[in-house]
């Protein structure tokens, strides 16, 4: 199984991984959360990808992450079935793309993840880590989210944003280039569709 080429799992782990592509097939089939030709590259384009996240940063036990605009659960589903000891709080303004993400998570036995209908703007906690993909420029989100960092740190790495995103990102990033990190995906996953992918954590 791809992940287990990148990852040491619990067989636990490997099942709930295993599971996800008749849940998302499933799911997809009434709800449409994945394109319809990228369902067969689940792993590599979905799974994997919001993996790189855990390259980047092993969450501590107890660490906490908001998922912003979660979609069908991704970054925050497979995160949280590699780290079960952190919790996770799912969000997105679209209602179906939650319901998908919350049963996916239910189905998978989940309980460290909270799916919540809602807006950036009207989640009021406090979080050590705002994770997401390709939701909306850096700048908007940043304002967004600066909210929802928590002061105290538990990670041997500041709080901040953790960001997935793809293509040229000079502009978005010129506002943080003396605080944001880059790493391009291809460095921890082959495969030429990570080549143009990267990872930016901009500590807030």
């Amino acid at each position: 199984m791809l992940i287990s080429e990148y990852f040491k799992l619990t067989s636990h782990q490997a099942e709930q991984f295993a599971q996800l592509d008749a849940l998302y097939r499933d799911w997809n089939s009434k709800i449409n959360v994945i394109s319809r030709k990228d369902i067969d590259n689940l792993y590599e384009h979905h799974v994997l990808h919001s993996l790189a996240i855990a390259k980047w940063i092993p969450f501590m036990p107890g660490t906490s992450v908001l998922d912003v605009g979660t979609g069908g659960g991704f970054p925050g589903i497979p995160l949280a079935i590699l780290f079960p000891e952190c919790r996770f709080t799912l969000i997105d303004s679209i209602g179906k793309k939650i319901k998908v993400a919350s049963e996916v998570a239910n189905a998978l036995g989940l309980t460290n993840v909270t799916c919540i209908q809602e807006r950036a703007e009207e989640e009021k906690q406090k979080f050590d880590f705002v994770v997401s993909r390709a939701v909306m420029p850096l700048p908007d989100l940043v304002k967004l989210v600066r909210k929802n960092i928590a002061s105290k740190p538990r990670n041997a790495m500041p709080n901040g944003l953790i960001v997935l995103k793809g293509g040229d990102l000079q502009a978005e990033l010129a506002p943080y280039k003396k605080t944001a990190e880059i790493a391009p995906c291809s460095q921890w996953f082959q495969g030429d569709w990570f080549s143009t992918k990267y990872l930016i954590y901009i500590p807030l």
